[in-house]
C-alpha cells in the first residue's frame, strides 16, 4: 500500500515501501524477479527467464543488487512479485497520546510484545490537526497512531486485546475499532494525503521530505530529538512515518525563495540524517539518495563500500549513461 502515484518498477527502483511494510515487507523481499534493460541495449532477467521461486542460492543476488538502483544500473521494466494472502478479518484503530514519546514508545512496546501488527503509522500533533482539518476528519491535535491489524476472527480479537492494554500503558485514549471496509479506506486516504495537509500549512510554499530509518529500539529517542530540533529551528516540519520499521519522514515546508529559511531546512536535513547514523540507522528507509545525500551515504557506508559501488556502476555502465550523478 504504497503512495498513490507509485508505479511497481518505480517502488522497486528506490527499494521503497508502504503501510503495510511492518508485516509483509518492504520491496526487496517481495521481489522475485526483475526484467532489466542494461546500459548496452541487452535484456537481464535478474532470476532468469520465467523463474519465480520462494528462494534461491543459485549465484550473485542480481535481483537485490537493481532493488534500491535508483534507475544508476538499467531501466526496470517488469517485476514479478510475491503475493501475500488476504486476511480473514481486518480491524484499523486511532490512538492519540499525551507526547510524541509515548506515541512512538507505545510502537515499541506492540512491536516487542510480537503483536503481528499490519499497519503502525505515527503522526505528530502538528500532522494530525493538519490531516485532520484536511480530510474532515476532525483528529484530535495530539501524537497520534493509526494501527491495522490483521488475522481470522478469534486471533484479531487477541491481538485487539493486547493493543488496548499496551495503548493504556501509554497514555492513549481509549480505542474504538473500525472493522468495515468504507470506514478503514476513510482512515488510510487521510494518511495517503499527509503531502497535501503539510502543504496546506503554509500554501504556496514548497515540500521537502525526509526519510530516515533508525533501529527499532533507538526509535523514542531519535523521534524526540527531532522533534525538539524542529521547534528550535522554527520549522514547519510536521512528522510521520511508517514507525513499525523504525521509518519516519519530516515534511519540511518552507518559502524556496527565502535564502535565510533554505539554509536552515539544509541544515536540518543534515543534523536529522546524521542523528540517524549516530543511532546506527539510514540516512535514507525508502526515497534513495539521489543527488542530495550523497555525502550521507559516504559517511553511512564508509570508503570501502562506496569504492565497491563505484566499482559494480562500472563494470555494468561504464559509458555513466544511466541516471548519471546520482547516488554516486
Amino acid at each position: 500500500d504504497p503512495g498513490a502515484d507509485a508505479s511497481l518498477c518505480g517502488m522497486a527502483a528506490t527499494g521503497a515501501s508502504g503501510t503495510n511494510a511492518v508485516r509483509y515487507g518492504t520491496m526487496r523481499p517481495n521481489v522475485l524477479n526483475l526484467r532489466v534493460v542494461l546500459p548496452d541495449g541487452r535484456l537481464l532477467h535478474t532470476a532468469g527467464p520465467g523463474r519465480q521461486p520462494r528462494k534461491r542460492a543459485a549465484g550473485y543476488d542480481l535481483t537485490s543488487l537493481f532493488v534500491g538502483s535508483e534507475g544508476t544500473l538499467g531501466f526496470l521494466t517488469q517485476a514479478t512479485l510475491r503475493l501475500h494472502p488476504l486476511p480473514e478479518a481486518t480491524a484499523a484503530t486511532v490512538a492519540s497520546f499525551p507526547s510524541v514519546g509515548a506515541a512512538v514508545a507505545c510502537t515499541v512496546q506492540v512491536l516487542q510484545a510480537a503483536v503481528p501488527v499490519a499497519r503502525i503509522e505515527f503522526l505528530d500533533e502538528v500532522m494530525a490537526d493538519a490531516c485532520g482539518r484536511f480530510s474532515g476528519m476532525g483528529l484530535p491535535a495530539a501524537a497520534t497512531l493509526l494501527l491495522e491489524l490483521h488475522g481470522s476472527r478469534h486471533s484479531l480479537a487477541e491481538q485487539q486485546q493486547q493493543t488496548e492494554e499496551i495503548v493504556r500503558q501509554n497514555g492513549g485514549s481509549s480505542l474504538a475499532w473500525a472493522e468495515g471496509l468504507e470506514e478503514r479506506e476513510r482512515l488510510w486516504s487521510m494518511r495517503h494525503n499527509a503531502w497535501y495537509a503539510a502543504l496546506a500549512l503554509r500554501p504556496g510554499c514548497q515540500g521537502y521530505s525526509t526519510d530516515v530509518c533508525v533501529p527499532i529500539s533507538r526509535l523514542p529517542d531519535v523521534v524526540v530529538e527531532t522533534k525538539q530540533d524542529l521547534q528550535a529551528s522554527s520549522i514547519t516540519g510536521p512528522m510521520v512515518g511508517h514507525v513499525g520499521d523504525g521509518n519516519f519522514h519530516c515534511i519540511l515546508v518552507f518559502n524556496s525563495q527565502d535564502p535565510e529559511e533554505a539554509q536552515r531546512i539544509h541544515a536540518f536535513t543534515q543534523r536529522l540524517g546524521r542523528r540517524a547514523l549516530a543511532a546506527g540507522g539510514t540516512c535514507t528507509g525508502e526515497h534513495g539518495v539521489g543527488l542530495g545525500k550523497r555525502a550521507l551515504l559516504q559517511e553511512e557506508l564508509g570508503q570501502e563500500g562506496l569504492d565497491t559501488l563505484r566499482s559494480i556502476k562500472a563494470a555494468l555502465d561504464p559509458h555513466n549513461l544511466m541516471n548519471p550523478g546520482k547516488v554516486l
